[in-house]
């Protein structure tokens, strides 16, 4: 799957996903409204209107981006509707041709961290058939319980060529209290670099990059260089742009020589553009209209900032 990830960023030009991470507060009131007026103001009315809204972006960028990000928690939250509506949003995502990461922050060990592969990247065995749960084409996962946590998702990853980012240095403000701990000297998060390589060495694609990525945000661009180099064949996945306050420039040093090795996400900048005041003109019935421009601003932004072109 990192092959097929390498090969639609190239073809569009856009290193960038849409973080599909829905609050019921960015769905415009004329959705909302068709929703509770077929289900009620019930967890099966905020699924649909949560729905509807993913549908309507999903069209209006999927020609411009090769992957989406959908957050679990944001579906998670309107309890078993929500899961389905979750599972909407991959499947239609996937007949739109866009590649899936599934962020959903897994880590255990064992026949636990075994069934979050299997329902998110396998297939469960019922009598005789083998049957593909969620089925997203790479996932988040939090490496904190050590080599027996991640070795059960490459395990059933790798067989079914899909890949996995692993958390390493995190966007969020908090994160240094103990990522950025010192260890023998280090940080905690380039010990945890270094496990990534490790974990991925025997599983590279043809692209030359590892099925077994990394998270690093935006936001720590000297850290984000350090890792680059410590991790030259992994694939980064890069929160943190956009709402948390990273941009194109600041993400130079994440990209390799080749113009490629990393993929930034942007949700609510995108997802909710339509509240934002440079994009108010398109109004709640644009909202889709509203995030297809905002995807084009951001692939400008990266190409230019970063140096891609």
């Amino acid at each position: 799957m990192i092959d097929k990830l390498v090969e639609k960023i190239r073809k569009t030009g856009a290193p960038i996903e849409v973080g599909l991470d829905p609050m019921l507060s960015y769905v415009p009131d004329h959705i909302r409204e068709k929703a509770f007026k077929e289900y009620g103001e019930t967890l099966e009315g905020a699924a649909e209107a949560i729905w509807q809204f993913n549908k309507g972006i999903v069209d209006a960028v999927c020609d411009l981006i090769p992957a989406v990000k959908p957050q679990i928690a944001m579906y998670e939250q309107f309890g078993i509707p929500g899961i389905q509506a979750f599972k909407k949003t991959l499947d239609y995502c996937h007949e739109k041709g866009l590649l899936v990461i599934g962020d959903i922050k897994r880590g255990d060990i064992g026949s636990t961290s075994g069934a979050y592969a299997t329902g998110h990247l396998g297939k469960a065995q019922v009598g005789s058939q083998l049957i593909a749960g969620f089925d997203e084409d790479f996932i988040t996962i939090n490496p904190y319980m050590g080599t027996d946590s991640v070795q059960p998702f490459i395990d059933v990853a790798v067989p079914e060529k899909k890949g996995m980012f692993i958390l390493t240095k995190t966007s969020n403000p908090s994160s240094g209290e103990f990522q950025d701990r010192l260890i023998d000297g280090r940080p905690l998060y380039e010990w945890v670099a270094e496990k990534v390589v490790e974990w991925g060495s025997q599983y590279v694609g043809s692209c030359g990059y590892s099925y077994v990525g990394a998270v690093v945000g935006a936001t720590y661009p000297e850290m984000g260089k350090t890792l680059r180099r410590l991790m030259p064949k992994t694939y980064i996945l890069v929160p943190g742009y956009g709402a948390q306050g990273a941009k194109g420039s600041d993400l130079v040093n994440y990209f390799n020589e080749d113009g490629l090795g990393a993929i930034v996400n942007s949700s609510r900048g995108i997802i909710a553009a339509w509240k934002k005041e440079e994009y108010a003109a398109f109004g709640a019935e644009g909202y889709a209209d509203a995030s297809r421009q905002a995807v084009l601003d951001m692939i400008e932004d990266i190409q230019t900032g970063a140096g891609l072109r």
